[in-house]
């Protein structure tokens, strides 16, 4: 279908006004029900309530992009099941991640219904029927396979986008990329694609005006799900014929910052014997701001990246694919400067050290697991916060913590120290905030000799994490605020405790 070509910034204006003009309400209407922190993961670093509900600011501007572009264009959804498919099931995935939002869901629960999405998503006719191979052209049909290999496409896409979700405005300008390359691919294929790529670009530009850092809405679960899922049933649609060919290939280029993030965390947590849906505060962008970055100057540094990134999918799709080989080399070399300018890779001989590091914690671990696991249904029999301190020390003294410490927002501290040594060079240090009402911090210590650096650092994470669940349990089962009053046991009553918790648990 021919489009004038005044209308295509109409579409990317609406989805962008009508993102930009619902934020503030949607701001309101959460502000209201996000009273305190005490739900908030203990790997996000943000310090202060911030709604996680921008996703319905670009579903509602993408819908109304979508609305204008049927009544223009009088497109037939009727007879179209596979604009449908993308649509609705775009719609349901938004629907699970914002489910989330409001209320975790477990990891296998989420996979499964991601999964389902997709499904239906592949019968409306949205599907990957071809292998072609961009050198020869030779194309190879998927027969059965072409339903594994849509949804693993889908929902591969899916969680992408909210993997690297981590950081103000990171996401969101990533997708905004995304969409700027799917709606170069849709002015030569589909005239659909391109209405949504368009509006969804609009709808993205205005929720970065309020995500980019400091951030005062985050995209949350069932944004980034929306956009993932978009973005992967674009790439299909757009693919002529459903080939993997040049439509598919050139958005993994794209994508490259992402897809390198996320194998690195799933081969980070493996090594260590951490669940791979694990969050940490080892990713790229965490990465970043610890070697000094601000987080602006994070987001910015990586957006360039992508950028570069986003310049070989076009050379992608300009050539057909053909030119892939090639630009696979040059995508690897631009990750093997990247990773020595930022300081992240210092000596590459280093490499298989760290991971025999990774892989001797764990055994330590798994025995950390246990008892964090322990201490939060513990959390559910403590009638105090004060029991529950109690019972954390014991975590802690099993763990090899020498020194525990909790600090207040009033200044005071509450801390046990089983220490011999007392020089401060004979000790290990490490420090985590926590958004805990008025527990402002945890601190942690441990003699040199008992620990290397790297456990300590491994375990001392674990123990925070842990600390902060079981106060959010504690909580949960007993409906009563975070209010911690120092009154510390004496040793003697910590250990006779201990057993006595032991014993019960037996």
């Amino acid at each position: 279908m021919s489009m004038e070509t005044w209308i295509v910034p109409v579409f990317a204006a609406t989805g962008f006004f009508v993102s930009w003009s619902l934020i503030p309400l949607i701001q309101r209407f959460a502000a209201r029900r996000i009273a305190t922190l005490e739900g908030r993961s203990f790997h996000h670093t943000h310090t202060r309530p911030i709604p996680r509900f921008g996703g319905i600011a670009i579903v509602a501007g993408l819908a109304v992009t979508v609305l204008l572009a049927a009544m223009w264009q009088s497109f037939d959804l009727a007879r179209a099941w596979p604009k449908w498919g993308v649509i609705l099931g775009s719609v349901a995935m938004f629907g699970v991640g914002l489910r989330d939002d409001f209320k975790p869901l477990g990891a296998k629960s989420k996979l499964l219904l991601q999964a389902l999405v997709a499904a239906v998503v592949w019968c409306s006719g949205v599907q990957i029927e071809f292998l072609r191979n961009p050198i020869t052209g030779a194309e190879h049909d998927l027969g059965a396979w072409s339903f594994a290999a849509t949804v693993f496409w889908l929902v591969a896409l899916t969680n992408l986008i909210n993997l690297i979700d981590g950081i103000d405005g990171l996401a969101g300008g990533i997708s905004l990329m995304l969409m700027c390359l799917l709606a170069y691919f849709g002015f030569a294929n589909d005239s659909f694609s391109l209405c949504l790529s368009l509006g969804a670009a609009g709808a993205v530009i205005g929720f970065l005006c309020y995500n980019f850092p400091p951030a005062r809405i985050y995209l949350g679960d069932g944004g980034a799900y929306f956009l993932g899922f978009l973005i992967g049933a674009l790439t299909i649609t757009n693919s002529q014929k459903g080939t993997v060919a040049a439509a598919l290939i050139a958005p993994l280029f794209a994508l490259a910052l992402p897809i390198a993030d996320v194998t690195l965390a799933i081969l980070r947590r493996g090594l260590k014997g951490l669940p791979i849906f694990r969050p940490d505060r080892k990713h790229i962008h965490h990465r970043l701001v610890e070697f000094g970055f601000t987080r602006r100057g994070a987001v910015l540094a990586l957006y360039g990246l992508s950028l570069a990134f986003s310049a070989l999918a076009f050379v992608v799709f300009w050539s057909r694919g053909q030119l892939a080989p090639i630009l696979f080399g040059a995508m690897f070399l631009i990750f093997f400067v990247s990773a020595r300018l930022f300081g992240f890779v210092k000596d590459w001989n280093a490499v298989g050290k760290e991971l025999g590091v990774s892989l001797r914690l764990r055994k330590e671990t798994r025995y950390a697991l246990a008892l964090c696991q322990w201490l939060e249904m513990e959390a559910e029999r403590c009638e105090t916060l004060q029991d529950l301190w109690t019972t954390y020390l014991f975590i802690t003294r099993k763990l090899g913590l020498s020194q525990v410490k909790l600090v207040l927002d009033s200044g005071r501290t509450v801390s046990r120290d089983q220490s011999i040594h007392r020089q401060p060079s004979d000790f290990h240090r490490n420090r985590h905030e926590l958004p805990l009402a008025n527990i402002k911090a945890i601190e942690f210590g441990s003699e040199s000799s008992a620990m290397s650096v790297r456990l300590f650092e491994h375990l001392t994470e674990l123990a925070a994490e842990a600390w902060m669940k079981a106060v959010q349990r504690w909580q949960s089962v007993n409906q009563l605020p975070v209010v911690f009053e120092p009154a510390l046991p004496s040793e003697t009553t910590f250990i006779s405790r201990g057993r006595a918790l032991i014993s019960n648990a037996a």
